[in-house]
């Protein structure tokens, strides 16, 4: 089965829930929220919503959801934030993390949090990526997003601008690499994929007078990879690196920082993309878009990257032969 996270509760999560929950699933989706607050949201938007504690079978029925019920401390108001509440998405998470690790869970698909709230209610939080990696002790983890026949990977994720150049290393781009052309053969059964790598400054360093990162850094970690018979190509120039024929040949694009890549992406197929993290023992899948805090409650939130994401977890999980 697929467990669902909705995340930052005054958020868009709960109504993502109640909106999915109208239709019918292919496969049993356990949900990990407060029952009451879920219910409360599904009466807002004038929907149906029945709810059952069945952990083990999930309803596939519609108007029917099946949820293990994770408390929240202080009474969900879609749009206002409440730091009380922040301790329950980490619960949520962690009993997602543990159920995905024992095999009791076949994927995880995780809806938008609030990184302010956790953090303000006293949890180090930088992003759910990060999070998970440290939970289930996994050392290398890329984030990936795909959407409007694009696969774009991070070297580095959420993290200030200015320390993006002394975060990376030789190791640290060849070791991501690794976790992308492994993710890439093994679960998206790409048996030689290619991929592109950017440069990290303009015009990829201009032969080192604009940068040396590309020519002590990046360059070398591509060329190791090389060696090995890889299809790397780069670093490249990142405001050429989604034109021509050798994107268009691509199954991804590696790129330094979360901004150098994504906007494109998102500009691209926002609302139906996909996040997935690649490397975690397990498989987890999340929507492109964030809390939507100002939507939250009125109906008018869209469920495409929702659907996609569940799409995915199937396929990588083993749960669908990818054609629903």
């Amino acid at each position: 089965m697929i467990v669902f996270t909705p995340g930052e509760p005054a958020g868009v999560g709960l109504d993502l829930v109640v909106q999915l929950a109208q239709d019918k699933r292919n496969s049993p989706i356990l949900v990990l929220c407060d029952p009451v607050a879920l219910q409360e949201r599904a009466k807002l938007l004038d929907l149906r919503l029945r709810i059952d504690s069945n952990c083990e079978s999930p309803s596939l029925d519609p108007q029917k959801i099946s949820v293990l019920a994770v408390p929240v401390r202080s009474r969900v108001e879609p749009g206002v934030l409440d730091v009380e509440n922040g301790r329950s998405v980490l619960d949520a998470l962690d009993i997602a993390i543990e159920g995905c690790l024992s095999g009791k869970y076949k994927a995880l698909v995780t809806g938008p949090v609030q990184k302010s709230v956790i953090q303000d209610a006293g949890f180090e939080f930088s992003g759910h990526t990060e999070y998970l990696a440290s939970k289930s002790g996994t050392e290398n983890v890329v984030m990936m997003l795909q959407g409007g026949g694009i696969r774009v990977a991070l070297a580095t994720t959420h993290l200030p601008i200015h320390l993006v150049a002394s975060t990376l290393s030789r190791e640290m781009i060849e070791a991501k690499l690794r976790v992308v052309i492994g993710a890439l053969q093994n679960k998206f059964l790409l048996t030689s994929p290619k991929i592109l790598v950017s440069g990290l400054n303009p015009h990829a360093g201009e032969k080192g007078y604009l940068g040396l990162e590309e020519i002590e850094i990046i360059e070398p970690a591509c060329e190791a990879l090389r060696q090995e018979g890889y299809d790397i190509e780069g670093p490249l120039a990142a405001d050429t690196l989604f034109a021509g024929s050798s994107f268009e040949s691509a199954d991804a694009i590696f790129v330094m920082y979360h901004d150098q890549g994504l906007p494109v992406l998102k500009y691209a197929s926002f609302g139906e993309a996909v996040n997935v993290t690649l490397g975690l023992p397990f498989v987890r899948t999340s929507v492109d878009h964030g809390t939507a805090l100002d939507i939250a409650g009125s109906g008018t939130v869209d469920l495409g990257s929702t659907k996609e994401a569940i799409r995915l977890a199937e396929r990588l999980g083993g749960l669908s032969d990818g054609k629903n």
